[in-house]
């Protein structure tokens, strides 16, 4: 019953006056002594004044309930539970002398919201009927609704209202007033200015320059947003942020390099020449221009320098030549209200004696505008560690790119400019040169080679030298003078005085086999160099600029330096070498390794007869590692003397491409060297192919990038071997990449796929599918399924090794299964269980058990490499399938013999192998009852343990083919001729080296014979 019914039968009238006698009179005023007076004041029945006792609360209640029952119409509830409902009823009106709340509340609240007070402060009913406790909660709404009309009747109720009204008003206006200062509402003007100024922001730093090349055909700017690279920057977590247990261990912080701000207001991001800190710059305002979140402002410290003073927030605009003036005081309203995003880039582009002026100006701006946002960008030894800690920011460096990272770039660089058809090549060349994928570690060196490559139509310059001085020039000296920048230090040092200090430094690595030196002993090297170039700056001056400036050599650690890529270390050693004539020691050195990229610099950087001499010396080890390295070195060379070139290339020819899989072995023992040299696949026969990929295969553990960039080249190729291989490598590496690089490009004809990982089976998931599938080791049918989103498309199935296979029948999934194999599965039973598929083949080699065997009708092919627990063969197998094959092996009829074999009379081919025990006659004549049976194959181990087997064997005719395996040459196979006197093919396969068909063509006058090697 709905309170508005209920207040049918309830009148106001009549309600009113009896609620009333539950409260005291009041008395005028608004109720503002001390504090709102509480409702529990109020009620008559507690308190001082009472008018009420609860038995007069319960006499109330018994007279509302009475009045309801005794109307008109069809009762509430049963009339039994009249007093049941009317102590109820007094119960939850007693309950308003427990409400902690005044009347303004209580109205506030509402009649349902305190009907559902009392009846939470009261106890709750007991044994009332569903129509009842209907009753009651309607009754108590009602009367809640009643109480509430008289509480605003009260004198004191409208006074009091308007006091807290005004209160409240009087609050929302401070807060609005707090509001209103912290953040000044922009007016027109400024709104129209800020949606301006971020469409400049948004359209002027979305782009990518790359200084100091010259490019004829292509572009020097490429859109941002496309070509933008995600990189990590990272972070030393400081001891106080862990745990006490774990605060001896260093730890270093990783997170993508836009999320630099996330949760800090102060950043200074430190970064070697070229890693990124402009772009990521010119991202974070291109991303905040368009959110609107902030107002970004970019500062290039080189450009802001030149003015002299540092620009106040007014000159920020004018000072970066922004062509758009604001309104007069804007920069401050914005920064005032910390709005402001501010991108302080170069400090390492500005002279030293300004880096501590540009901090002061940097902090009084932070001082006076809280609440923003600030990111300072510096190469890493252009300032102390922690220059800026005091000051709350955080320091952050960006690391080196990943080859994901590379392959990602490469993806984008490409699709910005345009030339996704460069894409491929490049991404091979740089997977297979080795020296060349060390340079491309950073967004620059990967811009660099990039254009080039683009430029010269899909080929780096010829010999990597080029692309080396491209590079040198780039970063010694035109990138910095296209910017515009002028000194930044104590002293100036011309491209030519670079290249002289550096090339000593590295010679000097380069000889000790090492990759990093202390940076006292660079210093020393540094002045014995000082009067040869007359340079009047001492020594620590010189390194530290070069340090600086170059981008070339770095300081990973205090106190040591090293090159930020080791290919210009070979390379400018290599000059220096050659420059001081030093080729002896170069030659002394082509057995190492670690100096093959120097000597090929060397060749590079030689004049023709040094390179010529130089070559010979590596010709007459003899070994196939250096004349595949004089081989490479061919590259570098212009100008050679012909016969020299002429016999490293006929030597080569020898090697590559390797012609067999031993050759193919050979070869990859020369080392990661031979994989950019290996050919293909345009030009090469299915056995060279093949020979290829096994190379590359082989070097996949040693140089997994590298092997890569080969195989993907075959991942198109038909031949059935060659894509074997392919599949067959994929455990030696990463799983993803190589599942998306080649796996998912290969032609799935006759070709299976075999998962051995949980990585692998994840990105099973991923490809398309693979009708072909060899799933080996412990790996539930749950996880296999989860591998193979649609199993109605694998129609072979292997499991092997794998004693989580149980119950076969859950393998029904697999609707369109023809073929399974299993092997090793030691707990699997319940054959019967695939009755339902249409299963042509079946392999099983020591599972559980093989009952249910017999209910697999269709099967066709049938393997048995266990021992079958039957007295005849008619027993284990299906009787009424159409087999055509059997093969019997490992014991298999210890027991049955081959008893009731005449009963499959479509069997064409059967095969022995691993016998326990030798075939009787009887066995044969079940042999020569098959009508159809034309082919035998015959184990070695059944020919010498039990040649009796074949005394026994009659004539049988209808066998024209036979194939016997493994031989090794003791074994008698004349019984075989006189028995089968209808052979027309005889296939054999030996072990040793010697045997050939010849030795058994007189054997079998009318059959041709092959003979194949294990």
């Amino acid at each position: 019953m709905e309170p508005t019914v209920l207040g049918g039968k309830l009148a106001s009238s009549l309600m009113g006056p009896l609620l009333k006698k539950l409260f005291v009179a009041d008395g005028p005023g608004a109720g503002l002594v001390d504090r709102p007076v509480r409702l529990k004041s109020l009620v008559s029945f507690r308190g001082e004044k009472r008018a009420l006792v609860e038995k007069d609360v319960h006499k109330l209640a018994e007279h509302l309930v009475r009045q309801a029952v005794d109307s008109p119409g069809e009762p509430p509830f049963p009339a039994r539970e009249q007093i049941a409902v009317a102590d109820a009823l007094a119960r939850r009106l007693l309950a308003l002398g427990d409400l902690d709340m005044d009347d303004v509340q209580a109205v506030r609240l509402g009649h349902v919201d305190l009907a559902a007070r009392l009846r939470s402060a009261a106890s709750a009913p007991d044994g009332l009927s569903s129509d009842a406790c209907y009753f009651l909660d309607s009754a108590t709404e009602w009367a809640c609704l009643q109480i509430l009309e008289f509480f605003t009747r009260r004198s004191t109720f409208v006074a009091r209202t308007l006091v807290e009204q005004t209160r409240s008003q009087a609050e929302l206006i401070a807060k609005i007033d707090e509001l209103i200062s912290r953040v000044p509402r922009p007016d027109a003007r400024d709104t129209a200015f800020e949606h301006q100024y971020r469409s400049h922001v948004a359209e002027h730093h979305n782009h990518i320059t790359i200084y100091g090349i010259d490019l004829r055909d292509s572009p020097d700017r490429w859109p941002l947003e496309v070509a933008y690279l995600s990189l990590e920057a990272t972070a030393a977590e400081k001891p106080g942020d862990r745990p006490e247990a774990d605060r001896l261990t260093p730890l270093t912080l990783q997170l993508p390099a836009e999320e630099a701000m996330r949760g800090h207001d102060r950043v200074l991001l430190r970064g070697d020449a070229g890693s990124g800190k402009t772009t990521l710059v010119q991202w974070l305002a291109v991303t905040t221009a368009r959110t609107g979140e902030r107002i970004p402002y970019v500062l290039p410290l080189r450009t802001l320098i030149r003015a002299g003073a540092l620009p106040a927030p007014a000159a920020f605009l004018t000072a970066v030549s922004c062509p758009f003036t604001p309104p007069e005081g804007w920069t401050e309203r914005v920064l005032t209200a910390g709005r402001g995003l501010v991108l302080v880039d170069g400090l390492d582009e500005i002279p030293a004696a300004d880096r501590h002026r540009t901090r002061d100006w940097l902090l009084a701006l932070i001082r006076a505008f809280p609440g923003n946002r600030w990111m300072l960008t510096s190469r890493p030894t252009a300032v102390r560690p922690e220059w800026l800690a005091a000051e709350g920011f955080r320091e952050l460096t960006l690391a080196p790119m990943r080859r994901a990272d590379v392959t990602t770039f490469l993806d984008r660089w490409h699709t910005a400019a345009q030339a996704p058809q460069f894409k491929g090549p490049l991404l091979d060349s740089l997977r297979t040169k080795r020296d060349l994928a060390r340079l491309a570690t950073n967004p620059l060196m990967c811009g660099l080679i990039c254009a080039l490559h683009r430029e010269r139509r899909g080929f780096l310059p010829t010999g990597r030298k080029e692309l080396y001085d491209a590079a040198l020039a780039m970063l010694l000296a035109r990138r910095d003078r296209e910017r515009g920048m002028g000194a930044v230090d104590e002293v100036e040092l011309s491209e030519e005085v670079q290249l002289e200090l550096l090339q000593r430094l590295a010679y000097a690595l380069v000889l000790s086999g090492r990759t990093e030196m202390d940076v006292e002993t660079a210093e020393g090297i540094v002045e014995r160099c000082l009067p040869a170039l007359a340079l009047s700056s001492d020594a620590p001056t010189v390194l530290r600029t070069l340090l600086l400036r170059s981008g070339l050599v770095r300081q990973p650690a205090d106190g040591v330096m090293d090159f930020v890529h080791r290919t210009f270390q070979d390379y400018l050693g290599a000059r220096y070498a050659v420059e001081e004539g030093h080729l002896d020691v170069l030659a002394s050195h082509a057995a190492d390794t670690q100096w093959e990229d120097v000597i090929r610099m060397a060749v590079a950087h030689a004049r023709p007869r040094e390179r010529a001499s130089l070559l010979r010396r590596l010709l007459t080890h003899d070994t196939p590692r250096l004349t595949l390295l004089a081989l490479a070195c061919l590259e570098h060379t212009t100008a050679l003397d012909p016969g020299v070139r002429a016999e490293v290339e006929q030597r080569a020819a020898a090697l590559i491409p390797p012609r067999t899989s031993e050759d193919a072995k050979l070869l990859a023992e020369a080392g990661p060297l031979v994989l950019e040299l290996l050919p293909g696949p345009e030009g090469l026969t299915d056995a060279e192919a093949l020979g290829v990929t096994v190379t590359a295969s082989l070097l996949g553990g040693e140089e997994p990038t590298g092997a890569l960039g080969v195989l993907r080249r075959f991942r198109e190729h038909p031949d059935l071997d060659v894509r074997r291989q392919l599949v067959g490598t994929w455990g030696r590496f990463e799983a993803s990449e190589y599942a998306k690089e080649v796996l998912d490009h290969l032609d799935r004809k006759q070709l299976g796929l075999t998962c051995e990982s949980a990585e692998q089976r994840a990105e099973l998931a991923r490809m398309r599918p693979w009708p072909y599938l060899d799933f080996r080791g412990e790996q539930s049918v749950e996880e296999i399924y989860a591998a193979i989103p649609a199993p109605e498309t694998v129609t072979i199935l292997d499991v092997q090794d794998n004693s989580l296979l149980t119950d076969l029948s859950a393998l029904v999934r697999f609707s369109s299964l023809v073929s399974l194999r299993l092997t090793d599965c030691e707990a699997a039973h319940g054959l019967d269980g695939l009755a339902e598929l249409r299963l042509l083949q079946l392999s099983c080699n020591r599972i559980a058990d093989l009952t249910g065997l017999g209910a697999l009708h269709s099967l066709r092919y049938v393997y048995v490499d266990q021992e079958m627990p039957a007295e005849r063969l008619t027993d284990i197998l299906p009787v009424d399938a159409p087999l055509e094959v059997l093969f019997l092996g490992a014991n298999s009829t210890n027991r049955s013999g081959l008893r009731g074999l005449q009963q499959w009379s479509t069997l064409r081919r059967l095969s022995f192998s691993r016998l326990g025990a030798g075939l009787t006659a009887d066995d044969w004549r079940a042999v020569a009852e098959l009508p159809r049976l034309t082919d035998l194959y015959i184990n070695r181990s059944v020919l010498r343990n039990f040649p009796e087997s074949f005394e026994a064997m009659p004539e049988l005719p209808g066998i024209t083919s036979i194939r016997v395996s493994p031989l090794s040459g003791g074994e008698d196979l004349s019984v075989l001729a006189s028995r089968l006197p209808g052979l027309r093919q005889v296939e054999l396969r030996g072990t040793a080296g010697h045997l050939t068909a010849d030795h058994y063509a007189a054997l079998f006058p009318n059959a041709t014979v092959t003979m194949d090697h294990v």
